[in-house]
């Protein structure tokens, strides 16, 4: 039952003759000159309105309730039940479509229906002639128990108590009501389902009774609001207005405030009407032609133009935002139609228009309107165009026009000449590069690339606008000469203005041409295609986003990692179902530009060639500068511009990327970061990140230089910043558990803010990695190499150990060596046993001096791999040590390869190298001097804090370690070896 809330006293609208406003539905409301009591009710909500504007700031009609009560029935009691007259036959009186002639501006208590609805005014439409409109919504059943005339004002006023459902209803209303809810979807759905068939039978076979029939797209909503529908009540109301009924049923519907017996009354109209069509519809045949199959229905005629006459007068149209409904509020999920109130959707019963012909919000022109808007290409221009009258003979029902509108709305998205501005100006560099300083340390050689391309770009717009000043120039000279042209005096003599005419052509062609060759100087910008390359975590992905902030465009990110398709890139093409374009053009799309900075993540994960085609060879095109300006996508088929488009790739590999692709980009290497430049990163962007994100502020935590440099040297070894930053959490998130102790225990003074060394055991648990340090004192066969670590950004020092034992000339190699690193042993001791009468080591030439011993190699730290052609001549320097007895200082360490012939040649990873030997507390450092290069790349406090030398064979390294020795190569009488 529904529960009575309130009894208000409400102005009272008499509804014209025939009209009955059922709860969730708009109605329009004709009014003419004849109902002045509409014009001074509208007149008394307008001055309410204006009174509540404190409650109400827009002075909203809408709020102002008001109660909408159609005209008493003769054939039906108050209570809403038809009334038995005796006649001699005793037979009920049937219903009639007549309404009863009442004047409702004259009408009076007895007059009304003692059933109504509470409403609100929406809106009110003028006509132009002294008529208006008015739409009003019905919110929800009341009952009229009391009446009057306010003379004063000039319209009926009354009690009424609100009726509203019990949203629980179906609940309490055990499993006879849930049947009877059931029975009433499907015949609701079955309605709906007819209803679609006879919208799709020719007009002349007299299908859909007038022009009743539902359009499929209208149809499916319908039926999916249908099936979400969780309220009997007001699903009973929505069908009401819908199926066809008489005046006197529709009061029935009105004065059912029990929702079964609503739900009854909607039920039995449902199946007369379903009824009424499955006897009137009569297949004939069915023809299959080469478009389809056609069904040719025959269907009973009879009262059809009835039927269209109660259609034209029903006022029922859509709620704004949805179909007409359910208990005061529209369809789940917003307008499901498409079309807006006050529009009549097409095939809808009670929707036709003034004519009575159905109406149809014009998608296409719509479509038109988007694809005109988007500045379309002429290619593509001339494409739409085509599609665009396909589209227009296509029926809406057939899979085709679906397919054919989607990709027109794709065109109409695609950004084909709508730019970003770039923020080009006296400021451009400057401010670029601090943006680029702010969000990034170090990464010099990136900055400087991305500074040129900025530089260039701004260039050549100086340049284009000075094109552009002088063809305005010379097209105002063209204007002039055109003008002078037409305004010729005609008094003057033929020859002599046959004469001038002939000057001023020759002048327009001049200056025609003129403009054509300075239209040719204008410079065409060609975006580069940047390849970032380094390990993980060194911010290639964000330093892609500063550059899209410094260029002022949208910034748009394509994971390529794990795309095995080569549709992915291309797109598929329109012959396969749910096909889509490429990752290229859905990102053009979702930035709706043409020239923004696209990041191309992860390029070196992109796979090959396999059964749905080679992903990266699909990007060879892309990545093309001569080639992109026409990138054909497979579902588009059109040529797009991409030359405006700046990429930017990342990868942590070269070894996986295509040679053809990987030669169309612009390599930018990014190393891994060194101890100093991930001190700088936390100290200036981690922690107080770090802070910010654990909920402290920055005077609760005090990080010292001391505490991040030992959680870089001892709890992380990576190239990029990443588990740096997930160890500083760590720590803060271990002081934020101190201070919340503290403060909760009313002792906020032991909290100790400041950071020390000793508490990072606490925080982080023991150390991960050991650093090596430098020996305090030296013995033979003991030197100190230097190691950058495979993982990239930190450097350290690497002891070699040499040792000899009584043998028979074999070598032993320990310490987790690689095969790079045996082979650089194995060249040392070559040398050195080809070497070793001019080294003092033996005493005649021919003498071997590994005859009765052995040598094993070891390399401390032997759980961490080892490898690389960078020991060589530490190899050599040590093994001379050992066998003649000289020891080499604990503070100088050397790094470099050495060749059969005694060359030292050059090493990688010379910056990380040289800050781990300075942090190791080595004073000397010897590098090849192929090296030089790589030293001028060094922090300043490197190069102050050791002694570089550089040596190009390895004889050079031996007299600097040990310059007071003498040597027996550099006597006379001893042969000199050619180094060459």
């Amino acid at each position: 039952m529904p529960r009575p809330t309130q009894t208000i006293t409400l102005p009272i609208l008499p509804l014209p003759p025939g009209s009955v406003l059922l709860p969730g539905v708009i109605q329009r409301i004709p009014v003419s000159s004849l109902r002045p009591d509409v014009a001074s009710l509208l007149a008394a909500v307008y001055t309410r309105a204006a009174a509540s504007s404190a409650k109400n700031p827009n002075g909203r009609i809408d709020s102002i309730p008001i109660a909408c009560v159609p005209l008493a029935s003769p054939l039906i009691n108050s209570k809403g039940q038809h009334l038995i007259l005796q006649k001699d036959d005793a037979s009920p009186v049937t219903t009639t479509n007549k309404p009863p002639q009442i004047d409702p501006s004259k009408a009076t208590k007895n007059d009304l229906f003692p059933y109504g609805v509470d409403a609100k005014i929406t809106g009110v439409e003028g006509r132009g002639t002294g008529e208006f409109t008015l739409l009003v919504e019905g919110v929800c059943r009341v009952k009229l128990e009391k009446a009057w005339a306010n003379t004063e004002r000039g319209f009926l006023e009354g009690r009424v108590m609100d009726l509203v459902d019990d949203a629980t209803e179906l609940e309490k209303g055990g499993v006879v009501l849930q049947e009877l809810f059931n029975h009433l979807k499907m015949l609701s759905r079955e309605l709906v389902a007819i209803l679609r068939l006879t919208a799709m039978l020719p007009r002349s076979s007299g299908a859909a009774a007038g022009g009743q029939g539902l359009s499929p797209l209208l149809a499916r909503r319908l039926d999916l609001f249908i099936t979400r529908q969780k309220q009997p009540g007001a699903l009973a109301d929505f069908m009401a207005n819908i199926v066809e009924a008489s005046y006197e049923e529709r009061l029935m519907v009105l004065a059912a405030v029990e929702v079964k017996t609503r739900v009854e009354r909607v039920i039995d109209l449902l199946d007369r009407q379903v009824g009424g069509l499955k006897r009137g519809i009569k297949i004939t045949a069915i023809s299959t032609t080469g478009s389809g199959m056609f069904p040719f229905l025959d269907k009973n005629k009879e009262g059809e133009e009835e039927r269209r006459e109660r259609f034209r007068r029903s006022g029922i149209v859509p709620i704004k935002g949805g179909m007409p409904g359910v208990g005061g509020m529209p369809f789940p999920g917003g307008n499901p139609f498409g079309f807006s109130g006050g529009q009549q959707p097409k095939g809808m019963i009670g929707g036709g228009g003034q004519d009575g012909d159905d109406q149809e919000p014009n998608e296409i022109e719509e479509l038109a309107k988007r694809l005109e808007a988007a500045k379309l290409s002429p290619e593509a221009a001339k494409v739409a165009e085509r599609e665009l009258k396909r589209l227009k003979k296509i029926h809406p029902a057939q899979a085709e026009y679906a397919v054919t509108r989607t990709y027109l709305e794709t065109l109409a998205e695609i950004p084909w000449t709508v730019t970003t501005d770039d923020r080009l100006g006296p400021h451009t560099l400057p401010r670029a590069r601090k943006q680029l300083d702010e969000d990034h340390y170090g990464l010099e050689k990136v900055k400087k690339r991305l500074l040129e391309y900025l530089a260039v770009l701004r260039l050549k717009q100086s340049v284009n606008e000075e094109v552009d000043k002088e063809i305005k120039k010379v097209e105002e000279e063209l204007g002039a000469a055109n003008a002078e042209s037409e305004n010729r005096e005609a008094e003057e003599a033929a020859e002599k203005a046959a004469d001038a005419a002939t000057a001023l052509e020759e002048k327009v062609k001049a200056n025609s041409a003129k403009v054509e060759i300075l239209r040719s100087k204008r410079m065409v910008d060609k975006s580069p295609i940047l390849l970032l390359v380094g390990p993980p975590g060194v911010g290639k992905t964000s330093l892609a986003r500063s550059v899209a902030t410094a260029l002022g465009r949208k910034f748009h990110r394509i994971s390529l990692g794990g795309v095995r398709d080569e549709a992915e890139i291309r797109g598929h093409r329109r012959t396969y179902v749910a096909a889509m374009p490429g990752l290229i053009v859905q990102g053009l799309k979702k930035v709706g530009v043409a020239n923004p900075v696209v990041l191309l993540d992860e390029i070196d994960k992109i796979g090959g060639s396999n059964h749905h085609g080679d992903p990266s060879a699909a990007m060879l095109e892309v990545l093309d500068p001569e080639q992109n300006h026409n990138f054909v996508d497979h579902y588009i088929n059109i040529p797009i511009d991409l030359s405006k488009v700046m990429f930017i790739a990342t990868a942590n590999s070269l070894d996986t990327i295509p040679a053809p692709l990987l030669d169309r980009m612009e390599t930018i290497y990014i190393p891994g970061y060194t101890t100093l430049e991930k001190r700088h990163i936390a100290m200036q962007h981690l922690v107080p990140k770090q802070i910010r994100v654990n909920g402290l502020r920055e005077e609760q935590v005090v990080f010292t230089e001391e505490v991040v440099g030992k959680i870089i040297e001892s709890y992380t070894r990576e190239a990029g910043v990443r588990n740096l930053e997930r160890e500083i959490g760590s720590v803060l998130r271990g002081k934020a558990v101190e201070y919340a102790d503290a403060k909760d225990s009313g002792h906020p003074e032991k909290y100790n803010p400041v950071l020390t060394v000793d508490d990072l055991e606490r925080f982080l648990g023991i150390e991960k990695f050991e650093e090596e340090i430098a020996e305090k004192t030296s013995r033979p066969g003991i030197v100190t190499g230097l190691v950058a670590y495979s993982s990239g950004g930190n450097g350290s020092i690497l002891f070699i150990e040499v040792a000899d034992m009584p043998g028979s000339g074999r070598l032993q190699l320990t310490g987790k060596l690689g095969d790079v690193l045996k082979e650089s042993v194995e060249v040392a001791l070559t040398w050195v046993k080809a070497n070793a009468y001019e080294l003092g080591l033996t005493q005649n030439p021919g003498d071997d001096i590994m005859k009765g011993r052995s040598i094993h190699v070891h390399c401390p730290s032997g759980s961490i791999p080892k490898d690389g052609p960078s020991s060589g001549i530490a190899q050599a320097v040590a093994m001379v040590s050992l066998f003649s007895g000289r020891a080499v200082p604990p503070t100088m360490a050397m790094t470099g390869e050495i060749s059969l012939r005694g060359r030292v040649t050059a090493v990688g990873g010379i910056k990380e190298k040289l800050i781990g030997a300075l942090r190791a507390g080595v004073k000397t450092v010897m590098l090849p001097a192929q090296n030089r290069k790589d030293v001028k790349d060094l922090p300043q406090e490197v190069k102050d804090g050791l002694e570089i030398v550089h040596v190009e064979h390895i004889w050079e390294a031996i007299r600097f370690v040990w310059p007071d020795a003498e040597w027996p190569v550099d006597r006379k009488d001893v042969p000199i070896q050619s180094r060459l």
